[in-house]
C-alpha cells in the first residue's frame, strides 16, 4: 500500500468498494467488509481517516478468514 506522496504527505487512497454491495446480518459489508456508517462517511473522512479504516479491513479480512478456517466455510 503506497501512502506518501513526494512531500511526504499522505495521498487519498481508493475506495474500496468493489460493487458487491450487500450488508450481512453482521452489519459489513460482503464486499468490502465496511459498515454502513463507514460505507456513507467514507466521502467525508480525511485521507488519515481513509487509511486507517483501509487497515482496519485488513484485520477484518484477515479474521473472517480464520473464522471460516474454523468453521469450514
Amino acid at each position: 500500500m503506497v501512502e506518501a506522496g513526494s512531500e511526504g504527505r499522505r495521498l487519498q487512497p481508493m475506495s474500496p468498494c468493489i460493487s458487491v454491495c450487500v450488508l450481512e446480518q453482521s452489519g459489513y459489508c460482503v464486499g468490502c467488509l465496511r459498515t454502513r456508517d463507514e460505507i456513507a462517511g467514507w466521502s467525508r473522512m480525511t485521507s488519515e481517516q481513509q487509511w486507517d479504516l483501509l487497515r482496519d479491513l485488513d484485520q477484518r479480512r484477515v479474521a473472517r478468514r480464520r473464522c471460516n478456517a474454523i468453521s469450514g466455510g
